[in-house]
């Protein structure tokens, strides 16, 4: 079967991988490179570079049409696929014959959006999970072709939560693709009035504002809350706070007898260190 394959960042390439072992890719549209660095050098995604070492065709647009395929799976692309590509009866540039697949990571109506992990973690939920729909022109409110859960553990971040859900992801994706085109498996609408919704997280969504905390530990449930939130920020956009006027990067914590305690930390221009070295170093500041 030829699919064209819409994604982008690192932790899609082993759906893209598996995808490719089973069927032929005959394109990827991805993000286009970005300038980084002083130098602003181009970086490429990890979508294009998998694509470029294998000679298989990149798109960054939909001002050219890319090959006719039979479908469209789509991981964590990061843009809005237009209308007349997702619908190939509105003459669609990509002309896919069983429309796209979309790869949600939470259990659809919840979280829709571009950051249902860390919402998910911050909410304190103790589950998680993937639902795979059949991509409309809303933004994840196609119909569900088929979900699966996944516990979320307490030392989960929003990273290696991801990166699980993913590489699972992979397999569920292959096996249910010959009854998804045979017809065989009946799509399920979603409860459009349970829908949650999540926003792209910025820099300053990270940011803990520390006044009028005086404990270097913050106890019971406010522990709980600030522990999750680190975990849910972790890698984007990194949970941090000031000190001295200089960003402090909360890099790793847990929680011990319902306290938070903090294991490792970053400060604006140096390397990561102990929360213990950095202790050492700026005595008078409490967390």
């Amino acid at each position: 079967m030829k699919i064209i394959f819409f994604g982008t960042p690192e932790y899609v390439i082993p759906i893209l991988s598996k995808l490719a072992k089973s069927h032929e890719i005959l394109a990827v549209v991805t993000q286009p490179p970005m300038p980084v660095g002083r130098e602003q050098f181009k970086k490429y995604s990890p979508v294009d570079d998998w694509a470029h070492k294998r000679n298989i065709p990149i798109f960054f647009d939909f001002d050219k049409p890319f090959p006719k395929a039979d479908l469209g799976v789509c991981a964590a692309y990061g843009k809005i696929i237009p209308k007349f590509v997702i619908c190939p009866s509105a003459g669609g540039t990509g002309n896919l014959k069983f429309g796209i697949l979309n790869i949600h990571p939470s259990l659809l109506p919840k979280y829709r959006g571009a950051s249902p992990i860390p919402a998910a973690i911050l909410a304190g939920d103790k589950e998680t999970g993937v639902t795979i729909i059949k991509m409309d022109e809303k933004m994840d409110h196609g119909p569900i072709i088929t979900q699966f859960t996944e516990d979320i553990n307490p030392e989960d971040t929003a990273d290696t939560l991801r990166n699980k859900l993913f590489e699972r992801s992979a397999q569920v994706l292959i096996d249910l693709i010959p009854n998804y085109l045979k017809g065989k498996i009946k799509l399920k609408e979603q409860n459009h009035d349970q829908a949650t919704f999540t926003k792209v997280l910025t820099k300053q969504d990270g940011f803990i504002d520390l006044a009028g905390h005086q404990s270097p530990c913050l106890a019971g449930r406010q522990a709980i809350t600030v522990h999750n939130f680190i975990r849910a920020m972790n890698p984007w956009p990194g949970a941090w706070t000031f000190i001295n006027k200089k960003r402090l990067k909360i890099l790793k914590a847990h929680l011990e007898n319902k306290e938070l305690i903090l294991d490792e930390v970053q400060l604006e221009g140096k390397n990561p260190v102990s929360w213990k070295q950095f202790k050492e170093a700026y005595p008078e500041f409490s967390f």
